[in-house]
């Protein structure tokens, strides 16, 4: 929108809003970008995603509040290589308040698995960052794990990682071949796909990996 009108609730229904002005300013009849639509459908999609995993439970609000943090960090570090903190720190509070709700649950409040979880990678990234000025890891990387690593705990951030980084250079070599993309990398949704791609299965996957070593 180019008229700088303020929009009111009407305007901002995700979706329908978009549809019933038909992809136009209601005030200027500027067109409005795709992006906002096809955001809000990802959104739901992960959502839904969320709700078939978990099904009526509190991880599922829990879940679906992680996404939606996720496909935010995804989307600005795509476009800016930038890492909101208030992105991370939504995390955080997430997380703090996701292991109280467990802890209440369980009666039993297990937090060494989660602050190993916070350190763990984000330690090591940090490391990187150090060694090599900042080539290829960003400060919002490295916050990004620590963030998640609090709501993943340890070892579901590792296999977060693990994950994101696979995820990465598959998708980013293909980019750089097929599309002819720079070579700089956004870590970003690399990131936030295998932390959500572990929220989701991550003790499922590694049950997986220990029984194909025999360890379990």
């Amino acid at each position: 929108m180019t008229c700088g009108h303020k929009l009111g609730w009407v305007d901002l229904v995700p979706v329908f809003s978009f549809l019933f002005l038909r992809g136009r300013c209601r005030y200027c009849k500027a067109e409005l970008s795709l992006q906002y639509p096809l955001i809000e459908v990802t959104n739901a999609l992960l959502w839904l995603i969320c709700y078939y995993r978990f099904g009526d439970s509190v991880r599922t609000v829990f879940a679906c509040g992680l996404a939606s943090i996720l496909l935010v960090i995804s989307v600005i570090d795509e476009r800016t290589q930038i890492i909101p903190l208030g992105c991370n720190i939504g995390i955080v509070l997430l997380a703090t308040l996701k292991i109280i709700v467990e802890g209440i649950q369980t009666s039993s409040f297990e937090v060494v698995p989660y602050l190993i979880g916070g350190i763990s990678v984000s330690g090591f990234l940090l490391l990187v960052l150090m060694v090599t000025g900042g080539e290829g890891i960003g400060g919002g990387d490295v916050k990004l794990m620590a963030a998640a690593g609090i709501f993943l705990g340890f070892p579901g951030i590792l296999l977060a990682f693990l994950i994101g980084c696979v995820a990465g250079t598959i998708l980013h070599v293909f980019r750089m071949v097929v599309m002819h993309a720079g070579r700089r990398l956004a870590l970003g949704p690399y990131l936030s796909f295998g932390i959500f791609v572990a929220m989701l299965y991550g003790g499922d996957l590694l049950n997986w990996y220990l029984g194909l070593l025999g360890i379990r």
